[in-house]
């Protein structure tokens, strides 16, 4: 039997064994990363350590840019004879979220010494990648695993047969055709063809991670492996493992199984097993979720999801921080939610990686320390850290992200599941994911609570009188409860008193907005409300809005509405092809408010029932002189018995004291804007990043490689400098 490889360490001396060098190093958490990482080559992959360099310098001039962590040959004779290496690794700090530069570097230092193969590693992440000699220097390709150290060639062919990343295009057509199969053999609808693809979707990115976790050379999701059980439903044995394994997320039922006959579910798994899913990057995991069904669906089962890069500008516009508290009172599959955790998280862990970098450079300047004495310095602050952002740890930073701060409700149940399996397979932050009513409070979405909001609400609908509020959506579990009233207090009792004093009656009628609760109103302007209402004062929203809103003299007062609570920070108005691709011909703008705070709205409430006294004053005079001019003249009509000509006047009165009534309404608004005057962003994009048949196209919106080549500036750069300083922004413009 192989003797198993362990770490060594003198604690004593903070000092720890290399192997590979067969000398004792310093244990900086550096070198524990590297030392760790050591041992899954050893004892999980079955290279000997003669297969291995450790530090290597690849371009034979010492140069300390160009070390290898580690250089592994295929054979001990290949090593011996200095012939091309078979795989370099690369490990990296366990704070930072691996880059694309940092594949870059691995693929350089694989390309110097001629390796077919490349990792990049920290304790939060590995991939795995080939070098494809045929194409330019920069091209990376992502694979599943990497050969073990006794791989025949066969094996390492059939690895890079069976199991390759994913590209969007190919994804979503794969996706489309698996949609197919479904359809064709089981004659189902879109809808309940599309839960089985997504629980199949869900059972490979499990299995996958319970591969990479043990690397196991057996992947359960394959056909062979399906075939060679005795079941009735081998596929659905696998979903039951899932089901057990996120029992705690209640995703699934107690009682849902695969829905697929044998046959169909092995068509689908042979279809998705060459593909590696959970190490697939983070924008095509959202193509399983949005772009199919977009694409496959084009509003057939009432959704419309938005475009990936309206996402990403919308929520870099809103610069989410660490702390802040995000809700999607319409959240979909999850779009926004999703890339508000991700960026958060980036910030997080770098910000962690720049205190511990700050605190080595500090060490490391100290000449009093002994080396020893500097290790054990770094390697306490690095523990420090790592307990800091550990996301299993309750109240650690990380922790806090994914259970405090992300939140979304969607009325279909179909999308908050597919919400929380998407939010899983990216990372976190489903637990404050719900299905409701996106207009009611539900265990920690209600009123006040969010520094953001950011939703693309449904459009075109209506809120009717007879959508009333019903027993179901007043039940509230005693287990959240217990956690809400916790945590919230009488904020949470008062948010839930609302909604159960008004049951039975009219959604609308815990609005402001609709004019009685007899009529219907548009969903999209009862949307605005609530997000105003959802948020903290000082909150920022992002909404995408049909731009009816924005100019229809009908909606005139929804405008208002919104004007005295928020200020407008900026409008972009978004080509009509946007949201063609996901079935929706609708032209939209976005919206980006601010909500007033006490103190704003305390000054504008202050300078409106100013300008409202002003323009009374001025109106008084105007309005008594003629309202005593007709008085007169229809008493002398009532005198002479003519009355025609007294119903002609009063009429005329009562028409004149009405158009006054509206002028001096306008004027008012007029003088309010005066003085309660701020510059507002506005924007008219023409490209987004998506044509009308959903392909990629040039993108002027935020910075990315695919900006149109007279793009100066993006929008986003624009907006950011013209919150610096509107003036200038001006004079540049003219």
């Amino acid at each position: 039997m192989t003797e198993v490889l362990e770490i060594r360490r003198d604690i004593t001396k903070g000092k720890i064994w290399s192997p590979v060098r067969s000398k004792w190093l310093l244990e900086t958490p550096e070198e524990t990363v590297r030392q760790d990482y050591l041992l899954v080559l050893v004892n999980e992959y079955g290279f000997a350590l003669d297969q291995i360099a450790e530090e290597m310098d690849l371009t034979g001039r010492g140069s300390a840019s160009a070390r290898a962590d580690f250089v592994l040959w295929r054979t001990v004779q290949d090593k011996a004879d200095d012939n091309a290496p078979f795989i370099i690794v690369e490990c990296k700090s366990n704070n930072v979220t691996i880059k694309p530069q940092d594949y870059g570097q691995g693929e350089n230092y694989a390309r110097i010494c001629g390796a077919p193969f490349f990792v990049t590693h920290n304790a939060r992440e590995t991939k795995y990648w080939r070098v494809k000699k045929d194409k330019v220097p920069g091209y990376t390709e992502e694979i599943e695993n990497i050969p073990h150290g006794d791989a025949s060639d066969k094996d390492i062919a059939e690895l890079l047969s069976k199991l390759r990343a994913f590209k969007e295009k190919e994804f979503a057509d794969l996706l489309h055709k698996c949609h197919n199969i479904i359809r064709n053999r089981e004659k189902k609808d879109p809808a309940a063809a599309f839960d089985e693809i997504a629980k199949v979707l869900f059972i490979k990115v499990y299995v996958e991670r319970s591969l990479l976790t043990r690397r196991n050379r057996t992947n359960l999701f394959t056909v062979d492996v399906l075939k060679a059980q005795i079941a009735e439903n081998p596929l659905d044995n696998l979903f039951q493992e899932t089901k057990r394994a996120y029992a705690s997320d209640k995703i699934f039922e107690e009682d849902e199984r695969i829905n697929l006959k044998p046959a169909t579910g092995e068509a689908i798994v042979k279809e998705l097993e060459k593909y590696n899913l959970s190490d697939t990057s983070e924008d095509v995991k959202g193509v399983a979720f949005e772009r199919f069904l977009g694409r496959t669906f084009r509003g057939e089962i009432g959704q419309f999801f938005t475009p990936r890069t309206i996402v990403e500008f919308m929520v870099h516009m809103v610069d989410p921080q660490e702390g802040e508290i995000v809700c999607d009172p319409a959240s979909g599959s999850g779009g926004f939610l999703i890339r508000v955790f991700e960026i958060v998280r980036e910030k997080i862990l770098a910000d962690a990686d720049r205190a511990y970098n700050d605190f080595k450079a500090d060490v490391e300047k100290d000449k009093s320390l002994t080396e020893e004495q500097q290790a054990k310095k770094l390697q306490d602050k690095f523990t420090e850290m790592q307990t800091l952002i550990d996301q299993k740890r309750e109240g650690s930073r990380l922790w806090q992200l994914s259970n405090r701060c992300i939140y979304g409700t969607d009325a279909n149940d179909r999308m908050a599941r597919t919400s929380k399996m998407n939010m899983i397979m990216h990372g976190d932050g489903h637990g404050g994911v719900h299905h409701h009513d996106g207009f009611l409070n539900v265990n920690g979405i209600f009123e006040g609570r969010f520094d953001i909001i950011l939703t693309n609400p449904p459009f075109g609908a209506n809120v009717e009188p007879t959508d009333k509020i019903l027993e179901v959506d007043v039940q509230i579990n005693p287990t959240a409860e217990e956690r809400y009233l916790k945590e919230y207090g009488d904020l949470y009792r008062e948010a839930q008193n609302r909604v159960k004093a008004a049951l039975n009656k009219p959604i609308s009628s815990l609005f402001g907005l609709p004019k009685s609760e007899k009529s219907k109103i548009k969903t999209e302007v009862l949307f605005i409300e609530r997000c105003l209402d959802l948020l903290k004062p000082g909150g920022r929203l992002a909404i995408v809005l049909p731009e009816s809103i924005f100019n229809n003299p009908s909606l005139a007062y929804v405008r208002e509405f919104t004007e005295e609570r928020a200020f407008i920070r900026a409008v972009v108005s978004l080509p009509q092809e946007t949201f063609v691709s996901s079935g929706a011909s609708v032209k939209c703008s976005l919206l980006f408010l601010e909500k007033f705070t006490e103190e704003e709205q305390q000054r504008f409430d202050k300078t409106c029932a100013t300008a409202k006294a002003e323009m009374e004053a001025s109106y008084a005079g105007r309005i008594q002189i003629e309202w005593e001019r007709l008085e007169k003249e229809i008493d002398l009509a009532r005198s002479a018995n003519d009355f025609e000509r007294c119903k002609t006047l009063q009429m005329d009165l009562q028409g004149y004291l009405k158009a006054m009534e509206i002028n001096q309404a306008n004027d008012e608004r007029q003088l309010l804007k005066k003085h309660f005057n701020y510059p507002i962003f506005m924007y008219e994009a023409e490209k987004v990043g998506i044509s009308a048949t959903g392909e990629e196209d040039q993108n002027e919106l935020y910075p990315n490689p695919n900006k149109p080549v007279d793009c100066e500036r993006t929008c986003l750069e624009w907006y950011r400098e013209f919150r610096l300083d509107p003036d200038l922004i001006r004079q540049e413009g003219d």
